[in-house]
This record gives C-alpha cells, sequence and structure tokens, in this order.
C-alpha cells in the first residue's frame, strides 16, 4: 500500500504529523548535545580518577592536586574541591567533604540538564500519535457516512491505515527517546556513585586498605 498522500490529509493530522516530526528532532537534538556534553566534561574517566586517588593516599598530595587540577573530568574537579578541603582545614573533615559535594552538586546539575526534554518526548508522543488516529478514524468514518451507496472497502482501510500510522509514528520516537534517555540515565546514575565512593575514599581511606 502507498504511503498517505499529504494533501488527502486533514488539517488536525497533518498538524499532528508536524509535531511529530517537531519531536522527534528535539529528542535527536538533545541526545546529540548530551552526548557531547558528557564527552566535553569528560564523563565516565573513573580510571584517571583512581590514580589520582592513589597518588593521594600514598603520600603524593602535591602531585595528586596538580593532576586533579590538569585533567578535565567530573571526577577530577570533585576531587581537587575535597582536597582542598582536606589541605585549608585538616582537622575538618566535614569542610573538605561539604566541598566535595557542591562541587559534586554542581556537575551533577550540569549533567541531568535538559534530561526533563527527553522524558516529555517519550511521555507526549504516543499521546499525540493516538491523538492523531483519533482525528484520522473520525475524518474517514466521516467522509463514509456521507457516501451514497455502498462502502468501498478500500476507501475504508485506506483512512484507518492513514489514521493509524500517526500512532506508530509516535510510538516510534518514543521508543527510541527512551531508549537514548535511559542509556544517558545510567551514565548519570554511574557517575553519582563514582563521587560518592572517591569522596569517601578520599576522606576516610580506601576500605580494603584499613581491613589489610
Amino acid at each position: 500500500m502507498n504511503a498517505p498522500d499529504i494533501a488527502a490529509l486533514n488539517t488536525p493530522t497533518i498538524i499532528v504529523f508536524a509535531a511529530l516530526a517537531v519531536m522527534s528532532v528535539l529528542a535527536v537534538t538533545v541526545a546529540f548535545f548530551k552526548i557531547f556534553q558528557f564527552a566535553r566534561m569528560g564523563v565516565g574517566k573513573t580510571n584517571t580518577a583512581e590514580n589520582i586517588l592513589n597518588d593521594w593516599l600514598g603520600g603524593q598530595a602535591d602531585k595528586a592536586m596538580r593532576d586533579a587540577s590538569a585533567r578535565k573530568s567530573v571526577l577530577a574537579r570533585v576531587l581537587q574541591a575535597v582536597f582542598s578541603g582536606l589541605q585549608a582545614r585538616p582537622e575538618d573533615q566535614s569542610f573538605a567533604e561539604e566541598l566535595g559535594r557542591q562541587t559534586a552538586i554542581v556537575e551533577l546539575s550540569a549533567m541531568t540538564s535538559r534530561m526533563r526534554l527527553l522524558e516529555t518526548v517519550v511521555q507526549a508522543a504516543p499521546m499525540l500519535g493516538l491523538l492523531g488516529t483519533v482525528i484520522g478514524m473520525i475524518d474517514a468514518f466521516s467522509t463514509l457516512a456521507s457516501t451514497d451507496g455502498a462502502v468501498d472497502p478500500a476507501l475504508l482501510a485506506s483512512g484507518i491505515w492513514t489514521a493509524l500510522t500517526t500512532t506508530a509514528a509516535g510510538l516510534a520516537i518514543a521508543l527510541i527517546t527512551f531508549f537514548v534517555a535511559t542509556w544517558l540515565e545510567g551514565r548519570i546514575e554511574g557517575e553519582r556513585q563514582s563521587i560518592e565512593a572517591l569522596i569517601s575514599a578520599a576522606i576516610n581511606g580506601r576500605v580494603d586498605a584499613k581491613s589489610g
């Protein structure tokens, strides 16, 4: 069966298709923006942060501070804040922890920015597609009701098929966006857990080191 004839679609259905197209462009734009943002922020550079932490715990405080200042990553910036607090107030570990957490809040806030847009697309695209289907079905049956004589099954099938394409498009957009958003949220959660572990280890030392 051929694709729907745009000229034959009613105005509300065309508006729905246009809105779905805008949503798909928005989702793609936000997804690429977040990927490049994560790369620029240095998200996921756990090994580098672990090496910096090892230097700090090994007594090489100056080297650890230099490396933390030079490395362009979320974890390195958090460690730098913690190290600065420990050096400024060696007797007050809570100060260093607070500096680390404040830095983490800023970093995580940047990482989670615009994620709400992806969630909106996931929720709105199927509903918008369903709305287009309902409008298309109403239009198809309205046309049939005004037709004199026998109803042409091909005309009915064509109208229903055209109406259902909006739901299919909405579900496809929502599904792809959902997987992308889930992957991005997984990276954010992984970074959050790494931050918590590094702050604790920088202040209190590693658990395995203490137990040994």
